[in-house]
């Protein structure tokens, strides 16, 4: 699934790339895929944490936790940023700031409210400069969230479900006003706060992490699989009736978590999935790679293929299967040729497998014999 969520971030950075000649098609395409790609980012964002949680090592300490998790995402973010300012050079014609493009190279763009300083260059980077600061909080996270008692587990999902919704009203009281950005309805620091804040997307981080200890310690889920799905559908489809603040972290996170956490007890389960195949398991492990050098190609790269006033309905749609294409073929080059061999040869254990399936939880069933959704995302997120 993490695979499906990066698809629907680079289809909803479709809107960036002028596919389209037609105003009115350009406006529908918009409005069906932005709350998909923001969606992706929070599907993200509470898998992280989940995952990190599902198969965290009882003997890792926190400086070997850190040091797989930098050579996991420094490489190819390294590689994509210096791909980003290459282009925003010679394909865009723009100078390069060297104190933005040192903010991106620390991954701490994420902290600064300026759009143009977050999204200039590679502009998915923002939600890694936001995954370094739970990365380096998660095994303080981890320790102190492992003594909530396993009865209390759903009480503390619900408060901080609570203020992620009290995030948006958090923003228009505390922040300094600001007229809405044209034709999207926050403003620049409004989105800011809420969508790219390191501290406040962490609480979804902290929502994955609780849904991991209540799927290990055997706490009943509410929804299964298929039901947390529909509800997800179900969800999306309403999300014209709340505001943009709510519908870009707080409408979905529910469904979402509960997608996260059902796939998990079904991949313990050993109960058969198609995103378990091998395709879909391909696609997870180039996931990463995909995320992070979509927008170079969907963005950048489509300027090389001219009609910058876009293409008819049609060659637009035909034009993103292209440059999916071409996303594809780099990202399996990145996986294939730096992150894989990276991860193989300095940060493996030949005490645990690096792609051996989590322990399933306790009242889920017999372990798989191969693995499933979860366990893939877990060979990808945790070596």
């Amino acid at each position: 699934m993490r695979f499906i969520a990066a698809f629907l971030v680079l289809i909803t950075h479709g809107i960036d790339a002028n596919l389209f000649s037609s105003a009115s098609m350009r406006s529908t395409y918009a409005s069906v895929v932005l709350i998909a790609g923001l969606a992706g980012v929070t599907y993200f964002f509470i898998l992280s944490g989940f995952i990190l949680t599902y198969v965290q090592r009882t003997t890792d300490t926190a400086k070997a936790f850190w040091w797989r998790r930098f050579l996991k995402i420094y490489p190819t973010h390294l590689i994509t940023l210096v791909g980003a300012l290459l282009l925003v050079s010679f394909v865009l014609g723009r100078a390069i700031n060297g104190g933005t493009a040192t903010l991106h190279f620390l991954l701490i763009q994420s902290y600064f409210p300026q759009f143009d300083v977050r999204t200039i260059f590679n502009g998915p980077a923002w939600s890694l400069s936001c995954e370094v600061t739970f990365y380096l909080c998660f095994p303080l996270l981890a320790r102190y969230i492992g003594r909530i008692r396993p009865e209390r587990l759903w009480a503390w999902a619900g408060v901080v479900v609570a203020a992620i919704f009290a995030m948006p009203l958090l923003a228009k009281v505390v922040l300094p006003g600001q007229a809405p950005m044209p034709g999207f309805g926050m403003s620049e620091l409004e989105f800011w706060f809420v969508a790219q804040f390191p501290p406040v997307r962490m609480l979804e981080f902290v929502f994955g992490i609780i849904l991991a200890r209540i799927v290990l310690t055997g706490r009943k889920l509410p929804l299964n699989l298929p039901a947390a799905a529909a509800l997800t559908v179900i969800v999306y489809v309403m999300t014209p009736l709340f505001p943009l603040s709510y519908n870009v972290v707080a409408v979905e996170v529910i469904p979402l978590g509960l997608v996260i956490a059902a796939s998990a007890v079904r991949d313990a389960s050993g109960r058969p999935s198609w995103l378990g195949s091998r395709p879909m398991l391909w696609l997870g492990n180039v996931s990463y790679a995909m995320f992070m050098s979509h927008y170079l190609i969907v963005v950048y790269v489509r300027q090389l293929f001219g009609s910058p006033e876009g293409w008819s309905t049609p060659m637009g749609f035909l034009m993103l299967g292209v440059l999916f294409a071409i996303t594809l073929l780099v990202s399996w080059m990145l996986f294939r040729l730096v992150e894989d061999p990276i991860m193989k040869r300095f940060a493996s254990s030949k005490s645990r497998p690096r792609h051996a399936a989590p322990p399933p939880p306790p009242a889920a069933g017999p372990p798989a014999e191969t693995p499933g959704p979860v366990a893939s995302a877990a060979s990808s997120i945790v070596p």
